[in-house]
């Protein structure tokens, strides 16, 4: 079962990269990313749940495969969050698909997924509000601008979450 939590994770970490290739169709990158990364961290978790411990490799490649998943595996789960979101009556009338205030979002959001990784990793949870803190103060100035208050709490939420959960199936693999 280790091994399955594994390589369920690892296509967690890998699939937001493959399916989101420049040549694939775009559903493929819309839909296909955020579906097939939930059911891979899905069972990594079922598959976690029923083993021992890990020790030795399987506990250095759970940390590196749970902070690549956590940083990988959000990033589509963040922009169907925002599909999800524009599609709600109050969502406003901008057209563009990744259309938002907010610039770096991409780079900001991995590197946020894998300092919230890292701090559960490690047993520091006020690391979380440190990364939270540091996000917010950073891009204080820039959510006055319309729709930009909701695309930062819409983002945040589903990347820590999502970060939160990948972390969490770690956690059980070394508990």
């Amino acid at each position: 079962m280790t091994t399955l939590a594994l390589i369920a994770l690892g296509v967690a970490a890998v699939a937001p990269l493959v399916l989101a290739a420049p040549r694939s169709p775009r559903w493929m990158s819309q839909w296909a990313a955020p579906i097939v990364v939930a059911l891979a961290l899905a069972v990594a978790a079922l598959a976690a749940s029923a083993t021992t411990p890990v020790t030795g490799f399987a506990l250095a490649a759970t940390l590196v495969l749970c902070v690549a998943a956590a940083a990988t595996g959000g990033a589509p789960l963040v922009l169907a969050a925002f599909r999800i979101a524009r599609r709600q009556p109050d969502a406003g009338s901008d057209p563009r698909p990744d259309a938002g205030p907010l610039r770096g979002g991409r780079i900001i959001g991995l590197l946020e997924r894998a300092a919230v990784a890292v701090a559960i990793l490690a047993a520091w949870p006020e690391g979380i509000a440190v990364v939270l803190a540091v996000k917010g103060l950073a891009r204080y100035p820039e959510l006055r601008e319309p729709h930009a208050s909701e695309q930062f709490i819409i983002g945040t939420f589903t990347s820590v979450l999502w970060a939160i959960a990948v972390c969490g199936t770690g956690r059980a693999l070394i508990t």
